[in-house]
């Protein structure tokens, strides 16, 4: 890149040395009747000067802005934008699941082609200490899963089935969340995707909402407020997986027809246990809901 010159000596004052005693006094004479003049502003306006100066400044700026749209990494579920909720994903790694319906994830932006898993400084975390506030809580979109025992409160039939089969399903792989609206316990809801190679056919991305419905792992989320499912479309899906594991009676819906069993949904229990319409857990608790 051409840079004006900054000063007013020019590239021929080496061979002006080498010229006659007459010429150098000739040219001394003319210069000292001249004022000095220390820039050549007329060299900022050549093309070969802008174009450079254009095309770096550009540059950094779509640099900047690239890196802040998604290459930033976001530690946890308050700090997402509102700009994303709806519009954009978010990519990364689970680290810990709570109950049948909700994990946590260490945000990679960019994954495997930004450095995630292969450069010494991007590394994910794996103690409890190093993972402290760094994890986005993500609450799956559209299902309700049965509840663990917590406060006292007994576990529901198939709790420990559907938590079992999540962290199997999710714990250390990497994932996708499309992002729905945050809620009062700073979490976030969203609908939730995997790849995983010996689901048949292998690599296919999986709705991980829709996988524990026709598994019969949870049912479809009830509550007269709160119900969050990323469309009418999505909604259609994840209630014609729950007719099917119904009718089959897989998993949960195993007892359902049969009188005198006593079956309850997971919203039937939360009412039942005085946990309201929006059926979430203290935020307090290790395992939020």
């Amino acid at each position: 890149m051409r840079w004006p010159p900054w000063s007013s000596k020019s590239p021929n004052d080496d061979t002006q040395t080498n010229t006659s005693p007459a010429s150098s006094s000739s040219t001394s004479t003319s210069t000292s009747q001249s004022p000095k003049n220390p820039f050549d502003w007329s060299a900022f306006i050549e093309l070969r000067t802008l174009v450079p100066t254009v095309l770096l400044t550009s540059g950094i700026l779509v640099g900047v802005r690239l890196h802040r749209s998604y290459l930033r990494r976001v530690p946890d579920a308050p700090s997402i934008s509102s700009s994303w909720l709806r519009r954009r994903s978010i990519f990364g790694k689970v680290t810990s699941v709570g109950d049948g319906d909700n994990f946590r994830i260490y945000h990679t932006p960019g994954g495997r082609l930004a450095g995630w898993g292969w450069l010494p400084w991007k590394k994910v975390p794996t103690t409890k200490k190093e993972l402290k506030d760094k994890t986005i809580h993500i609450r799956l979109a559209g299902v309700d899963a049965p509840e663990l025992a917590h406060f006292g409160r007994p576990e529901q039939p198939f709790a420990r089935e559907a938590h079992t089969w999540l962290t199997s399903y999710l714990i250390g792989r990497r994932i996708r969340a499309s992002v729905y609206r945050q809620d009062q316990y700073n979490r976030v809801v969203a609908s939730v995707s995997v790849r995983r190679a010996f689901d048949f056919p292998p690599f296919r991305r999986r709705d991980v909402s829709y996988e524990m419905l026709k598994r019969g792992l949870a049912t479809v989320y009830e509550a007269k407020v709160g119900a969050e499912f990323g469309g009418e479309a999505m909604e259609k899906k994840y209630r014609r997986a729950e007719w099917w594991a119904k009718t089959r009676s897989k998993g949960l819906w195993k007892d359902y027809k049969r009188v005198g069993s006593g079956w309850e949904s997971p919203r039937e229990y939360k009412n039942r246990m005085g946990m309201g319409d929006l059926g979430d857990k203290s935020p307090t608790s290790g395992k939020m809901k």
